[in-house]
């Protein structure tokens, strides 16, 4: 298909499923880079009644206007947030646009970069789910465990030779005195 800058994909190319971090917008069809796949919608509204809706589905616009795309029609909102996104979002003219940032295979989940404020306020408190931020803390928690684990074997070292070198110090001494050592049970 060519890339269209102009008019989204037709929903034969994604479909929402499960992610590892809930639903999920995923490709069902070879999406290529610069590709416009999709349009985050739903009514505008003041920045200011944005502020006062408890709402994970806030698109900021500009400074004045914000989309609440919390409407389950807005198929864009199940596109989730990634560190190391293979899309990303593109304001023009009001209108929201979700445009493959590389090649995106079949099966692959589409995401995007929320963005500094919702990162702050949404996901670092609870931790970033996207797969490269959970890569990285699954390689920190092996390597915090390695370190802990070479740790407690330079301990265990130690005090084995602690108590092997008394051991040899009290035979060194009742050699000296001429009488034998005894065996310790066990």
């Amino acid at each position: 298909m060519p890339v269209s800058k102009k008019k989204p994909l037709p929903k034969k190319y994604y479909r929402v499923g499960r992610s590892p971090t809930g639903l999920g917008l995923f490709a069902v069809e070879p999406i290529e880079k610069g590709t416009y796949i999709i349009e985050y919608f739903g009514p505008r509204v003041t920045s200011a009644v944005a502020d006062e809706l408890n709402n994970k589905y806030l698109f900021e616009i500009n400074s004045r206007w914000t989309i609440n795309g919390a409407g389950r029609r807005n198929i864009a909102r199940y596109a989730n947030h990634s560190c190391r996104p293979n899309a990303e979002s593109d304001v023009v003219r009001g209108v929201v646009k979700i445009l493959a940032k590389k090649n995106i295979k079949p099966g692959e989940e589409i995401t995007y970069h929320y963005g500094k404020d919702y990162f702050d306020t949404f996901l670092k408190p609870i931790g970033c789910k996207c797969p490269k931020c959970a890569e990285k803390r699954a390689a920190e928690k092996a390597a915090a465990k390695a370190k802990s684990k070479a740790k407690a074997g330079r301990t265990k070292a130690k005090t084995t030779k602690a108590k092997t070198t008394k051991v040899h110090a009290a035979k060194a001494k009742t050699t000296k005195a001429g009488t034998r050592p005894k065996a310790k049970a066990a």
